[in-house]
């Protein structure tokens, strides 16, 4: 009620990126304050049941609503966030030398949709700078997945080259890894995730994750791939298919999408990837065919549009054992947390399941 009555209201009056970054620079501030940590836990934390607590990837989420990628890029909020009702968060995208991004304007809202288009192209302050802030964190509430990218001026036959870059500086810090291949925004990202590409990129970050996990003398962390929804049936298979062979951990599926159908406000002649509430339907798609493509022996994360408690469900229904949101919370706030879990939990209650693991894929059984 408070972040809709006053707090979207004054956010939705400024440039969405300056919007952004005062939330995040406020979040970091917050966590600083003696006693501010307890307050936003008291307003926004999430006490969920046994029945929601999630085991995936040899970690342990209290329930399956996490924090996509993108909105804190330099791991500058992690106090904040994780007092915020957050099962687990994504940080980057990082790459490994810090980069300026796209041209301003770049972020923009479309509120008849309930959507985003960016056009950011990771501007981040590179992977050194998040090393120094996950190494400085006191504790860690809840687990930390590391989204690497390359950098814009690298091209696509040495990018391995900065997914190992990123991974031998940042290995330490993150409890899992995403490698991002489907960012709409730097030129030729996604032509790797198809055949020989993807192959051996995901052959050397494997190598780079042994290498490192060696070094420290832990068992190998987990590390999954992001795609994007805007493949085809028959490069879904594909890029499924050799993300399987590759032997990676699972796959968080979806990035924002390129299409623009359906779309009421003007800003969708922009160009960039478009997130929030028309995402909802491709992204359980894209679900439910991993699911389906795997028969259910890769764990998926399920992103894109996940507005309410049905939304979040039918993805994991589809065979998303773990969820994701972003646009969702600027739109509606922090309290979407609360009401994410409390309607998984009836939704559960209503289908006759006894915990939320009951319910992953079961649109396939």
């Amino acid at each position: 009620m408070l972040y809709r009555k006053f707090a979207k209201p004054f956010f939705f009056k400024m440039d969405p990126e300056k919007a952004h970054h005062l939330v995040i620079d406020g979040l970091h501030t917050a966590a600083r304050i003696p006693g501010m940590k307890a307050v936003m836990n008291g307003m926004y934390g999430v006490q969920a049941p046994n029945e929601l607590r999630v085991k995936l990837l040899g970690l342990d989420f209290d329930h399956p609503v996490g924090l996509a990628a993108g909105l804190d890029k330099n791991a500058k909020a992690v106090e904040g966030f994780s007092r915020i009702g957050l099962s687990f968060m994504e940080v980057g995208t990082v790459t490994p030398k810090g980069q300026p991004g796209n041209e301003l304007p770049r972020l923009f809202r479309l509120p008849p949709d309930e959507a985003l288009v960016n056009r950011m192209g990771f501007n981040n302050d590179g992977a050194e700078a998040m090393a120094e802030r996950l190494g400085k964190l006191p504790d860690r509430r809840i687990p930390i997945a590391v989204n690497i990218g390359k950098n814009k001026a690298t091209p696509n036959e040495q990018a391995y080259e900065d997914y190992r870059a990123c991974l031998r500086r940042l290995y330490r810090y993150g409890d899992f890894f995403v490698v991002n291949i489907s960012s709409p925004n730097t030129p030729g990202l996604r032509s790797l995730q198809h055949g020989d590409e993807l192959r051996m990129l995901l052959a050397e970050v494997k190598d780079e994750m042994a290498k490192q996990a060696s070094a420290v003398r832990e068992p190998v962390k987990p590390v999954l791939v992001k795609i994007a929804p805007d493949m085809n049936e028959e490069e879904l298979e594909m890029t499924v298919d050799t993300i399987r062979q590759s032997g990676v951990d699972g796959i968080i599926a979806t990035n924002t999408t390129l299409s623009r159908e359906g779309l009421l406000h003007e800003h969708k002649r922009e160009a960039g990837g478009l997130s929030g509430r028309p995402l909802s339907v491709r992204s359980t798609e894209v679900v439910r065919s991993i699911y389906r493509l795997t028969e259910g022996s890769l764990p998926i994360i399920g992103s894109g549009g996940i507005f309410s408690a049905e939304d979040a469900y039918d993805k994991i229904r589809a065979g998303a054992s773990l969820v994701e949101i972003y646009t969702a919370l600027i739109y509606k706030g922090p309290g979407v947390l609360r009401e994410l879990t409390g309607g998984l939990l009836k939704l559960l209650q209503r289908d006759g399941f006894r915990h939320i693991q009951d319910a992953i894929g079961a649109d396939h059984h």
